[in-house]
């Protein structure tokens, strides 16, 4: 048997939203102190795409395949407005958007895998 990946619109736009609004949280850091633009920008949108990654992956628990497509597409949502907003705020260069939402894409996916992890410890009951 063959397993399928699927997919759940309804957990991929609430994982999505959750990193959106850490997303804006991180861009109005970085433009009221300068030290998170220099230090935490490009690490802390990856790692806040992969948490929105993860809490599909966990929720989902249907595959790491699943869990990587949904993690993966979760968190190359919610840093699009994040970067939208840091560079109308002049924060960041127009090329970080292109870049930083790649990234963003790779760390959901793995994001979303382990979340699967998770999945699987949860139900085993650890």
């Amino acid at each position: 048997m063959a397993n399928k990946l699927t997919l759940d619109a309804r957990l991929v736009l609430r994982a999505a939203l959750a990193g959106t609004v850490l997303q804006l949280i991180l861009a109005a850091a970085g433009h009221l102190t300068p030290w998170v633009v220099i230090h935490l920008f490009l690490f802390g949108r990856a790692m806040l795409s992969a948490t929105a990654g993860y809490l599909y992956g966990l929720i989902h628990g249907r595959g790491y395949g699943s869990g990587a497509l949904g993690g993966a597409i979760a968190g190359g949502l919610c840093v699009v407005p994040g970067l939208a907003v840091s560079v109308l705020l002049g924060d960041s260069p127009a090329a970080a958007v292109s870049t930083g939402t790649g990234i963003s894409i790779l760390t959901g996916a793995v994001g979303g895998a382990f979340g699967q992890m998770g999945a699987i410890l949860r139900r085993m009951g650890l």
